[in-house]
């Protein structure tokens, strides 16, 4: 389960501001600043933003790792976005 604090870590990776990230998932801005102000798993919001977030993201080289540590990291060198 995609976190918070993964979704702000993976942004800030990517170098890429809210607006961004709303963009590349295809999600509103809005949505995008609500889930970055929640603590811990994103849960208050449907699975289908969920996976667009994720999948912007993996497109963009990050990793999202699980388990008891779970975090983020890019699997490749960031290209020119």
């Amino acid at each position: 389960m995609l976190t918070s604090e993964q979704l702000r870590a993976a942004r800030a990776m990517l170098r890429w501001d809210q607006a961004t990230v709303a963009g590349r998932a295809k999600v509103s801005s809005e949505t995008v600043k609500r889930l970055e102000k929640m603590d811990g798993p994103l849960l208050a919001t449907t699975a289908a933003t969920i996976h667009a977030l994720e999948e912007a993201f993996r497109e963009a080289g990050v990793e999202f790792l699980t388990g008891s540590d779970p975090g983020v990291r890019l699997r490749r060198a960031i290209a020119a976005q």
